[in-house]
């Protein structure tokens, strides 16, 4: 027969990018000519699914507007399925230089979460979660997320705070982990020493390719 013994294996490498740049303007991605983001640029604080085949070395642009904001370079991708998280935010509290965070989330059975601190200031805040039907007990369980890691979640509906050096809860979000899918936590915000600050914020993200084709299906 003509058929061939050996075929190449294809892995499917999604990109999720996430925009924790504070600025008024929405931020385009752009892989060579090819603008990812096409008519919608992101705003900040928004992350985004891309069905885009990638290849190491690729070059991925951001821009704002016609000024390019920083440029990332894809390193060596993983011979599996996987989901390659990217979030772009400032380098420090001075400057309006860019700094990029990288993660590759493994094909898991679980719900996977990475928690990531953009944020550049002074001001101190801890990420907690905890089960979101507990979340208004006053002795609900709470647990601490650490900044820069990835945890894995049983199915359910959870509630992640930042919790201030106060004790008070300065952002809250609603998570609802699913098995196989991924999610991003982000803390967000800078206080800046020239132009504008912008708060700190909590934001849980849960991009996945089931919730996107539900939505178009609509």
């Amino acid at each position: 027969s003509g058929a061939a013994l050996v075929s190449a294996l294809e892995f499917k490498h999604r990109l999720r990018i996430c925009n924790a740049y504070p600025y008024a303007a929405a931020m385009d991605v752009y892989r060579g000519i090819d603008r990812l983001t096409g008519d919608s640029p992101m705003p900040y604080k928004k992350c985004k699914d891309f069905e885009t085949p990638l290849k190491p070395q690729d070059k991925l642009e951001f821009k704002v507007g016609d000024a390019n904001a920083g440029t990332f370079t894809v390193s060596d991708l993983p011979n599996n399925d996987a989901v390659l998280l990217l979030v772009i935010h400032r380098h420090d509290t001075l400057s309006t230089a860019v700094s990029f965070e990288s993660h590759v989330f493994a094909n898991l059975l679980n719900a996977q979460v990475a928690i990531i601190d953009t944020y550049k200031g002074a001001a101190r805040a801890t990420p907690r979660i905890m089960d979101a039907e507990e979340s208004n007990k006053k002795s609900s369980r709470s647990e601490e997320l650490r900044y820069n890691s990835v945890v894995a979640l049983n199915p359910g509906v959870y509630e992640v705070e930042l919790m201030g050096q106060d004790g008070e809860a300065k952002s809250k979000n609603k998570l609802v982990a699913l098995n196989r899918e991924s999610y991003v936590v982000l803390r967000t915000g800078v206080e800046a020493q020239q132009g504008p600050s912008y708060e700190q914020e909590l934001r849980s993200e849960e991009h996945t390719s089931e919730l996107q084709s539900r939505s178009r299906s609509r």
